[in-house]
């Protein structure tokens, strides 16, 4: 139990410096597609986690990259929408006999096509909630829109490279 809050607080401290220290400083496309990495530690939270409790570690995690990128609250809104939508998307998604206690989130828990079906709708999800609190308008839909699906598609790549390193290390017995 203690080795699990050890290892989350630790994923939350690197994904947090990775963001604010590296990837935001990624513009591709004139800006177009940046990717959001961080949301990586929302996404791979236990399953059976309070949902108070989640949606505290939401705002958290979206107030750190706030402060690192200067916009206040913007990335905490998206967070919270994410960590409020997750056990929704969770349930929707869940198998058969349902979830077994000490399953993760993840690629090697529960295979490719369920993990690319959670993480894409809750990755696409945040992203629009992101981009139109931002621009805060419906002017520049088109444009909008086109940094959603860039960036989703990139921040997805990442997570989905992560997961995927991830899980041939566990099985291939390195970790």
């Amino acid at each position: 139990m203690l080795s699990n809050v050890l290892a989350n607080i630790g994923r939350f401290v690197l994904l947090i410096l990775l963001q604010g220290l590296i990837f935001n400083e990624f513009n591709l496309w004139k800006g177009l597609a940046i990717p959001y990495f961080y949301i990586l530690f929302l996404l791979m939270l236990p399953l059976y986690i309070p949902r108070w409790l989640e949606l505290l570690l939401g705002l958290i995690t979206g107030l750190a990259i706030d402060m690192f990128t200067n916009t206040i609250g913007l990335h905490a809104s998206a967070c919270v929408a994410l960590a409020y939508a997750r056990p929704l998307m969770l349930s929707a998604i869940a198998p058969r006999d349902g979830y077994e206690f000490g399953q993760r989130a993840s690629i090697s828990d529960f295979g490719l096509n369920w993990y690319v079906k959670y993480a894409a709708v809750l990755v696409i999800l945040h992203h629009t909630w992101l981009f139109f609190v931002e621009v805060y308008s419906f002017s520049s839909f088109g444009n909008t829109i086109l940094r959603i699906l860039l960036s989703s598609a990139l921040t997805l790549t990442l997570i989905l490279l992560t997961q995927y390193l991830t899980y041939s290390r566990k099985t291939s017995g390195y970790a």
